[in-house]
């Protein structure tokens, strides 16, 4: 198995169908999601499965309880016919001068924003993060988090555990990718086409999610 990147945060695996890819997750893995919380005005909501440490697994995708949002979800949520991981996320000593530093190798990860949710507990998470039109596409290259003096995600009781035994990255032209990782200081090893399969431990044994 490949050396899992120093500062990963999460991993986001997008869906048309939370309750279905959930389900899914749970037959295959043996390991229930628990509810995470809503995004209010985005439109979404997700569960969360621990991987180990402080990193976790996202699973989002609409919240049928919220109006329609009048902007499309995040994540590409709208146009997904399928689960499919979208991107992930790390999280650097300092988030400005993380920015700072990957725009000065020419790579500009987004402006940076807060956002917060509660969970079911009534804990409020509290997080800033990159998200811009100007971050990769493929969703490769991860954005960047801090949830400074906020409780982690992680640090629910209820949170089962998955440990990652591996994340690779996928991409038609590597060497694209690559000097991309670098600026914001991620290592991942990348080969080809697009796409961001992670293995997971479980009591079913090793399973793979793409």
């Amino acid at each position: 198995m490949n050396a899992l990147p120093a500062r990963l945060d999460h991993l986001v695996l997008a869906t048309p169908d939370l309750a279905a890819t959930v389900g899914e997750f749970t037959e295959r893995t043996g390991i229930a999601p628990v509810a995470g919380g809503a995004h209010v005005g985005l439109g979404t909501r997700n569960c969360l499965v621990s991987l180990g440490g402080s990193q976790y697994l996202e699973i989002i995708g609409p919240d049928l309880e919220q109006p329609e949002p009048s902007w499309p979800r995040p994540f590409g949520v709208d146009g997904l016919t399928v689960a499919r991981t979208v991107t992930w996320a790390v999280a650097p000593p300092d988030l400005d001068a993380a920015v700072a530093a990957a725009r000065a190798q020419g790579y500009d990860p987004g402006p940076v924003r807060a956002m917060s949710r509660r969970r079911p507990d009534g804990t409020l998470l509290e997080w800033r993060l990159t998200d811009g039109d100007t971050a990769h596409p493929s969703g490769l290259v991860p954005f960047l988090i801090d949830w400074s003096s906020s409780p982690h995600p992680t640090t629910a009781s209820d949170l089962p555990v998955a440990p990652l035994l591996e994340l690779t990255a996928t991409a038609p032209v590597p060497d694209e990718i690559r000097p991309l990782l670098s600026a914001v200081g991620a290592e991942l090893v990348v080969a080809g086409p697009v796409g961001l399969p992670f293995t997971v431990d479980t009591p079913r044994g090793p399973v793979t999610f793409r």
